[in-house]
């Protein structure tokens, strides 16, 4: 799956993942100057990226045979991020055809600094 990621949108971002199970998925980031916005934090579209990319991961791991799109995402922006981040997530409910998951971003302190909850379903 690694080598698949470098060539996506997800390789470009510079997205890892951490660890990967059915209960959690953890995606970090190593946050670059090109991150950043004008005021020097993270940029709020990285932390979108961020907190879209591993909940779908999260998404097609609970639904290997099918390609999955996000219907939803909500994100509520909680602190400003200067340094690396992590994404941890969880699902919060799941049918045959649509899943709703949960992430948090958390700082290199792991202090919260952004929750959002977002819906996928199989293409």
């Amino acid at each position: 799956m690694a080598e698949k990621a470098e060539r996506t949108f997800w390789g470009y971002v510079g997205c890892e993942v951490v660890d990967v199970s059915n209960q959690s998925v953890e995606v970090k980031l190593k946050v670059e100057p090109h991150h950043l916005n004008l005021a020097g934090i993270l940029h709020g579209g990285v932390h979108a990226t961020l907190l879209d990319s591993a909940m779908g991961l999260h998404a097609m791991i609970m639904y290997p045979e099918a390609k999955i799109v996000t219907t939803n995402l909500n994100i509520h922006y909680v602190a400003p991020v200067e340094e690396d981040v992590i994404v941890r997530t969880q699902i919060v409910h799941q049918t045959q055809t649509v899943i709703t998951t949960e992430g948090k971003l958390m700082n290199s302190k792991n202090e919260l600094c952004a929750l959002a909850t977002a819906s996928f379903r199989k293409a």
